[in-house]
């Protein structure tokens, strides 16, 4: 079963710096996917943050941009995202997602989402 597995949340004081990390387990078989990663903050909806695209172009949000950078591993299947001058406002659950394009397996069409982990920046 293919699933999403993010890592290296915790906490942080702002000016700080964080890196998390998402395995996109059983994607071998997937023709392509893009990756992203999204953050709900509470009582807040979901946003996009970044990602990368099957073909390897980038997209941030602008709150981010300059300050967030996001990269992947395509033989790994692994998706980062280094995050420095963290602020208050970056608190939130992060998740990784996966938008694919077909392949041998169910979750390699459509949207696929992981857990999340939680990023807490203090003042």
């Amino acid at each position: 079963q293919g699933r999403l597995v993010e890592s290296g949340g915790g906490s942080a004081q702002a000016g700080g710096s964080l890196s998390l990390s998402c395995v996109a387990y059983e994607y071998t078989s997937c023709r392509g996917f893009d990756m992203n990663w999204y953050r709900q903050a509470p009582g807040k909806e979901r946003e996009f943050v970044s990602g990368i695209n099957r073909d390897g172009s980038t997209r941030y949000a602008e709150s981010v941009k300059g300050r967030f950078t996001t990269s992947r591993n395509n033989a790994k299947n692994t998706l980062t995202l280094q995050m420095n001058s963290l602020t208050v406002e970056d608190t939130a659950m992060y998740y990784c997602q996966t938008a694919g394009y077909g392949g041998a397996w169910q979750w390699c069409f459509g949207t696929q989402w992981g857990r999340g982990t939680l990023v807490t920046v203090s003042s």
